[in-house]
C-alpha cells in the first residue's frame, strides 16, 4: 500500500491535476485539509476530492467556508477570496467539507491539518514542534497548514531535530523514532519553491518522499484575476511565498 498526502490545495485545479498523475490507481489519497479559500475552482477541486480521496479531514479554510469560523483571523486577501468561495460553494462541496473531523488516528499514524488537538496551530519553530509531540503518543504524524514541506524528528533521547525539504527527496524512518511529516502545499506553496508538493509514504519500509513538480501557474494567475480575486493571490504563486 502507498498513500499520497495533499494538503493546502486551496482550490488550484491545474496543480491538484498535475499532483494526481503522479499517483497510480490503487494508490490511497489522503486530503489534509484546505481544499478551499484562495484559488479560483473550489467546487472542482472538491469534486475531485470527493470521488478520489479515501480520507481527509478539515482545515481551517474549510470551516470558515461553511461555516465563517476564524475568518476574522485571515489577512484581507484571504478574508476577501474566502467571502468570494462562500458565494459560489455549490451544496455537494458543502456537506462534504461538512462532514470532516479534524483529526484521524490510525493504529500507526495520526492526520491533522496544523498540529494534533490544536489543529489550527502551526508547526513552523522547534518550541511548536515540541509541544505537538507531547500532545500525542502518535509516532507519526503527518499535517500541513505551513504551506512548507519538511520534517520534525523526536530523537530517543527526546530532542527534536528539523529538516527542511524545498527541493524534495526522501526519508526512511527509524522505529525507534517519532516524526512529524508537514507534506507541503499543493496549491500555494510558501518555502521559496513555486512548485507545489506532496508526500507519498510507504508503511510497508517506512519510505516517506516529497515530491516537487510544475504546473502551468500562469492558467491560474489568469483565473484568479478573471474572477476578481486579490491580484496578490496570483503574484505569489511565482515565488512560492
Amino acid at each position: 500500500m502507498r498513500y499520497a498526502f495533499f494538503s493546502d490545495i486551496h482550490s488550484n485545479l491545474e496543480s491538484l491535476s498535475r499532483a494526481l498523475a503522479h499517483l497510480a490507481p490503487d494508490d490511497v489519497l489522503v486530503s489534509l485539509g484546505d481544499v478551499v479559500g484562495y484559488g479560483p475552482n473550489p467546487n472542482e477541486c472538491l469534486a475531485i476530492l470527493r470521488a478520489r480521496a479515501r480520507h481527509a479531514v478539515m482545515g481551517n479554510h474549510d470551516l470558515a467556508a461553511i461555516e465563517n469560523f476564524g475568518i476574522e483571523y485571515f489577512n484581507d486577501a484571504a478574508k476577501e477570496a474566502m467571502v468570494w468561495t462562500q458565494g459560489v460553494l455549490d451544496e455537494p462541496g458543502r456537506a462534504w467539507l461538512n462532514g470532516l473531523g479534524y483529526e484521524l488516528r490510525f493504529p500507526e499514524f495520526l492526520l491533522v491539518h496544523g498540529a494534533p488537538v490544536r489543529y489550527f496551530d502551526y508547526i513552523l519553530e522547534k518550541r511548536n514542534a515540541v509541544a505537538a509531540f507531547a500532545a500525542t503518543d502518535a509516532p507519526l504524524i503527518f499535517v500541513g497548514h505551513t504551506h512548507v514541506a519538511q520534517h520534525w524528528v523526536q530523537e530517543r533521547n527526546g530532542s527534536v531535530g528539523h529538516r527542511h525539504m524545498q527541493r524534495g527527496g526522501e526519508l526512511h524512518l527509524d522505529p525507534g523514532k517519532r516524526y512529524i511529516i508537514d507534506v507541503g502545499s499543493v496549491g500555494q506553496p510558501r518555502d521559496l519553491n513555486p512548485n507545489p508538493c506532496f508526500v507519498f509514504y510507504e508503511p510497508e519500509n517506512g519510505r516517506v518522499e516529497w515530491v516537487r513538480y510544475g504546473y502551468p501557474i500562469s492558467t491560474v494567475q489568469r483565473k484568479i484575476r478573471a474572477a476578481k480575486l486579490p491580484v496578490y493571490l496570483a503574484d505569489r504563486l511565482d515565488s512560492g511565498r
